[in-house]
Parts: C-alpha cells; structure tokens; sequence
C-alpha cells in the first residue's frame, strides 16, 4: 500500500511539474514581456499576415512565439491598419490584440504658414498613409462640392497650430476636422466684427495672411499693421505689401524652389492680382495660412493714422510706423543700407 502511495505521489509530481513546465511557457508565450526595442509600426490597409510579422519582427524577441499567438487570436483574418506603438514591457497577447482592435497612435501634424494648400498637403502626406496625389484629388472633389475651383480655395478653412491624427486618416476626416475648427472660430461675436467691418470673409482672411506675413507670426504688432493697410485700403491706396510680391512670384513660379528672399524693383511688375505693388486693393484670397491672432487682428485691428511701414534694422522682426511719406522715405533708406552691409539679396 505504502508502494503504491509513493508511486502515485511520484506521478502526480510528474504531472505537476510537466504541468507546471509547459504553463509557464504557455504563459511566457501569451503573457511574457516580448518586446526587444520601442518603436513605431506601419500597417497599411494592403497588409497581409506576413508583412505585419515582418515589420513587427525588428522589435520583439521572438517572432516564431508572436506567430503562434498571432495565429491562434486569428490574426491572419482580422486586423486593422494604422500606426502602432510598440512599449517596452508588452507582451505578445496584448501586441496581438491591439492591432486587431486598431488601437494605433496618433502622429502630431504641424500646420505652417504654407503659401499653398498643396504646399501643406506634401508635408502633411509623410505622416499618411496616403500619397500626395490621391490626398490632393480627394481635397480638390471636397473643394468643388463647396462650390470652389479647387483645393487652393479652401486655405481659409486652415490655422497655424499642432493637430493629432491617425496615420490611416482619410482627406475627407481630415478636413472635417478644420471645418469644424473654422465654424466654431466663427462666433456670433468675430460675426458681428464681420459685419461692422465692411469686408467680405474673404477679403479678412487676405488682409490676416498679410499681417501674418509682415509680423512673422508674432502678436506684439499684428493690430497696428492690420491697422495700417485697413487705412492704405480706405484711401485707395495700394497696400504695397512685400509678403504679396514674394508670393506672387513664387505663385508664378508653381512654389518651386526658395522664395525671395528680398524684393527688388523688378519683382514689383510681377503681373498678378496678388501682387499689391501691381495691383489696387486686397488680393483675392490669402497668401498663406494664417493663425486665429492675424484674423483676430484685423477684426480688432488699432486706429491709427499710419499708412508706411518698414522693417526696424535695429528691432529684427519689428517696424517702424508713420504717417509721413518724408519720414518712411528715411526708413526705407535705412533699411536698403542694412541689407545691403548683411549682403542680402
């Protein structure tokens, strides 16, 4: 009897420990911290089981216990596309299970002050699925179903700031997000400031492009220069903005290459109705992005009597006001000779 106890606690340890053996490995395998570095994966909508090993692969530490895991949660079948991060500490089950629920991560995308749409489309795509082409003609059809030509027209629905998206955004989510921004911008408030101005929405945005450019994006000067051309616009005057004439040459030029980086005389018959050195009034649409401050600025723009401007040589990024055509004459001087000791041309 006591032979025979012995004999089956013997087994029953046996069964335990083997027991035991392959749950921990079943346990490490499912469980278990798989992930060798941090990082990034890409899993376009045209993936398969195979690329998705293959562009796991670089950050865990076993592939063939991912596999399996992969497989058993039927991962072949069911996955979503997107961008996923890989953390130190995950393991397989989780890994597996966060890209059959597409949890991705988002990417933080950085609107400039573009010149263009389509300027702002080529740096947007990197961080897309999507290529430049296919998020262009999507933007264009949108365009057109609001009644504009093209893509071009939608640079008012647009501001300078940080945004978060997915990688597997689509154009039409994309704007959506900046349509709702743009609408709710547009208080009954910043309306009424509309309306007192005198100015179609159009012709706001333009004016703002104009102050951004001027001011460089800075606050300290935005109401006084909106100020300014506000008065040039009233008098009948051209706004004679240096900002326009580089855009108008780069416009001329389809953006390729630098813009200038200074306007000489020759740059000023550039033939364009956004060129307020050529043409009278306020160019048909803005020149670029603007932030919510540079709009801002014009429907609270400063009084004033001022109607020159020119860049302060002695304060980078500031000017110099006045009403007087003999005193901005003495600026302008002092500010030809300034670029002209840094051999800016």
């Amino acid at each position: 009897m006591k032979k025979s106890l012995g004999i089956i606690s013997v087994l029953l340890f046996l069964i335990f420990a083997i027991g035991s053996f392959f749950g921990y490995k079943y346990y490490k395998k499912f469980y278990g911290n798989n992930v060798e570095k941090e990082g990034y994966i890409l899993i376009p909508h045209s993936a398969n089981y195979n690329s998705i090993l293959d562009s796991i692969a670089p950050y865990i530490k076993n592939k063939e216990n991912f596999a399996e895991v992969a497989k058993s949660k039927n991962l072949q079948k069911f996955f979503n596309a997107g961008r996923y991060r890989i953390k130190s500490g995950t393991n397989n089950s989780d890994l597996v299970n966060m890209i059959k629920a597409g949890n991705q991560t988002e990417n933080t995308f950085r609107i400039g002050d573009f010149f263009s749409v389509y300027q702002m489309i080529g740096k947007v795509v990197k961080k897309t699925e999507l290529d430049s082409l296919k998020f262009a003609t999507d933007l264009n059809k949108i365009a057109t179903e609001k009644g504009f030509s093209n893509a071009e027209d939608l640079k008012k629905y647009f501001f300078i700031d940080s945004y978060n998206f997915f990688w597997t955004v689509t154009p039409k989510d994309f704007f959506k997000k900046f349509e709702a921004e743009y609408n709710s911008f547009w208080t009954a408030e910043r309306k009424a400031k509309e309306q007192q101005l005198g100015l179609s929405r159009d012709q706001i945005y333009a004016l703002a492009s104009l102050v951004y450019k001027e001011t460089g994006g800075k606050p300290d000067e935005m109401k006084t220069v909106a100020g300014l051309y506000l008065n040039r616009y009233r008098k009948g005057m051209k706004l004679q903005s240096d900002p326009t004439v580089i855009y108008a040459v780069s416009k001329a030029n389809n953006f390729q290459g630098e813009p200038l980086r200074r306007v000489f005389f020759k740059h000023l018959r550039e033939p364009s109705p956004y060129n307020t050195y050529f043409s009278a009034g306020i160019p048909p649409g803005p020149i670029c992005v603007v932030d919510k401050n540079s709009v801002d600025a014009v429907l609270n723009a400063q009084k004033s009597d001022y109607i020159y401007m020119c860049a302060d040589p002695k304060r980078f990024g500031f000017h110099k006001f006045t009403a007087s055509a003999a005193e901005h004459a003495v600026n302008a001087k002092e500010y030809q000779q300034w670029l002209n000791s840094k051999n800016i041309k």
